[in-house]
């Protein structure tokens, strides 16, 4: 094959890999303010956390699929326990004092990472079974970042499938709606704001699993990956889960080919894009007037 075409193919591989990555994070995040309306700045270090929890059940049991089954699940633990002690009380202080709260707690969970795990890389090795390499339109290329885009997917078609084909959907997407006629219906509202918040962190912890093999373990995890996440919502429409689809994956080809072709500008050019979309349409691509 010819080596440009080999280039472009690469890039646009790992471009679609990063974009998946992005909308784990960007998504929950997206459903968070989506349902509770809930600007949560803690979300980048949840994602962070899932990297650190993985890390130590490998450690621990030098099993990876462990690592991806239980590191999530305990960070939806954690932000469930966020939601139920902070964030239900911090309903009227607006979004500004949800920010500060919520930029607070996150501190404070870096904090505790550094001093449970110290600030040294941690290196996490690629499990065995996706080691090595595979073909791909002529192209060799990482089986393990493959299996990152199809985790994703199936994430994606998991939660399309929970939120339009099951009750508890119908129930997430009225409260979206009219979260009051929902209350008034006799449905448990805090219940329902609890599973989604803890859907949204948990989604979080899954992206932080998936990419610790790719980045290493390390606390400026949630800033390199974090502000991506939350340029991605703000440039979809906060809500939208489709809008963070698109945009995580247009990201991740501006980041790919960016760094490829325009090394220098790499890191503006989604504040670029942001920027014009915001220009043209203030509440993001699908966002709609709140």
């Amino acid at each position: 094959m010819d080596p440009t075409l080999s280039m472009y193919i690469s890039q646009g591989i790992h471009g679609i890999a990063y974009g998946m990555i992005l909308f784990l994070i960007a998504s929950g995040l997206s459903i968070i303010f989506g349902m509770m309306g809930i600007l949560n700045l803690a979300h980048a270090v949840f994602f962070m956390l899932g990297a650190y929890l993985c890390y130590a059940v490998v450690t621990l049991t030098g099993n990876f699929w462990l690592g991806l089954l239980i590191g999530p699940v305990l960070v939806a633990i954690v932000g469930i326990v966020m939601e139920r002690v902070f964030l239900r009380y911090a309903k009227n202080v607006g979004h500004f004092g949800e920010l500060i709260l919520t930029m607070g707690i996150g501190s404070v969970i870096v904090a505790v990472i550094k001093m449970i795990w110290g600030t040294e890389n941690k290196p996490l090795p690629v499990p065995e079974q996706l080691q090595g390499m595979v073909n791909l339109f002529g192209v060799s290329y990482p089986i393990y970042r493959l299996f990152v885009i199809g985790l994703s997917v199936a994430i994606l078609i998991f939660m399309l499938l929970l939120l339009y084909r099951t009750r508890l959907g119908k129930i997430v997407r009225a409260a979206v709606s009219d979260r009051d006629m929902v209350n008034a219906l006799g449905i448990n509202i805090n219940l329902v704001f609890m599973f989604v918040f803890g859907i949204g962190t948990w989604m979080a912890g899954v992206a932080g699993v998936a990419i610790a093999p790719i980045l290493t373990v390390f606390p400026g995890l949630s800033d390199q990956v974090g502000m991506d996440a939350f340029i991605v919502c703000v440039t979809g429409g906060l809500g939208s889960l489709p809008g963070a689809f698109i945009v995580s994956i247009v990201f991740g080809f501006l980041s790919s080919y960016g760094v490829q072709f325009v090394s220098q500008f790499a890191p503006v050019l989604m504040v670029i894009f942001m920027a014009i979309v915001l220009a043209i349409k203030p509440v993001g691509l699908f966002g709609t007037k709140g």
